[in-house]
């Protein structure tokens, strides 16, 4: 049987979201009936930014939430969209006044329930625009697929804190949303799992491995990747990621470059920082600076023991609102 710490699991988002600010006071307050999180202290005379989705992710999205990124998260349930009334209420939680850019990981029921939210707040006169994530390489299908695209995963943190840069700077809606959306256009992700996650309250993980095998292209939700590859050394993992980011990236010599080396839930962090090394050497010989980096779990999958690498092109604007200054539960400089 698999053991957690979990209290009843129907009540592990609601326990969750009050343990995060009872941790944080200075910075968070929570609305419980909606269950989303806010700032503090909230800001005036600003573009709003709220984010959200189904949980399992942490910190994504509310340990994200302060000067510098959010100002409001929502929280659905578990691998679960938050409904479009919690979005409705976060939504007008967020506006101070100049309109809320709305941050959407590209999955149906997020971007369904968040565009709802929009249209009602439009017709309360909170005006709003949607940035879609969708930085997956594993789902690129191309353009003349008749799918959803490509899912969100870590590339929502960089769109998060250069949108909020931006808006603390005094951006009008137009400029932040455009720039999110500039943002989402240039970031790839890659993900592999060693062994997949496991729901609260669940004895069996979502799905199987055998131990020479890993499981490449997998999504925060615990889908399933696009084939399975033999388990390799750290170096090998790492290039299993990072070459088709590069090939997809077609990133000429000399360019800057934000790294990202993702855990999804259960990876050491001596195991990232193995992944760290062998992409910055990866990336040297390809003539690329890895000239800014997280490394971490940012955007996680429950338990599950993987990593992603997002990788996007720096220019001097998105450097300086990357190294602007954040004040997060998850990120502060």
């Amino acid at each position: 049987m698999r053991r957690q710490i979990v209290n009843d699991p129907d009540q592990i988002v609601p326990e969750a979201l009050e343990g995060l600010v009872l941790s944080h006071p200075q910075l968070l307050e929570l609305n419980v009936e909606h269950r989303y999180v806010t700032r503090k202290s909230r800001a005036s005379g600003k573009v709003g930014l709220v984010s959200g989705g189904g949980s399992g992710h942490e910190p994504l999205h509310a340990g994200f939430v302060g000067t510098g990124m959010l100002d409001v998260a929502v929280a659905g349930a578990i691998f679960a969209s938050p409904t479009a009334l919690q979005v409705l209420e976060a939504t007008q939680a967020a506006d101070s006044g100049r309109g809320v850019v709305q941050i959407v990981k590209n999955y149906t029921g997020d971007v369904l329930n968040f565009r709802i939210a929009g249209e009602i707040s439009e017709d309360s006169s909170v005006q709003t625009e949607m940035v879609l994530v969708d930085d997956d390489l594993a789902t690129d299908l191309g353009e003349e697929s008749a799918g959803p695209g490509r899912r969100g995963t870590a590339a929502t943190v960089i769109v998060e804190k250069i949108c909020g840069a931006a808006a603390e700077e005094g951006a009008d809606l137009q400029e932040v949303a455009e720039l999110g959306r500039r943002v989402a256009s240039r970031a790839r992700t890659m993900s592999l799992a060693l062994q997949a996650g496991t729901h609260p309250g669940d004895d069996e993980p979502q799905f199987e491995l055998p131990a020479d095998e890993v499981e490449f292209g997998v999504g925060i939700h615990g889908e399933r990747g696009r084939s399975r590859e033999s388990f390799r050394d750290a170096d090998g993992l790492t290039a299993l990621l990072t070459d088709p980011l590069l090939d997809a990236l077609e990133m000429p010599r000399g360019t800057e470059v934000l790294a990202i080396v993702n855990g999804l839930g259960s990876t050491y962090p001596i195991e990232l920082q193995l992944a760290a090394r062998a992409l910055h050497h990866r990336l040297a010989d390809r003539g690329l600076s890895p000239a800014r980096w997280l490394v971490g779990p940012y955007v996680t999958s429950l338990d599950m023991h993987g990593f992603s690498i997002t990788l996007m092109p720096l220019d001097d604007e998105l450097t300086r609102l990357w190294d602007a200054p954040v004040r997060t539960p998850g990120l502060t400089w």
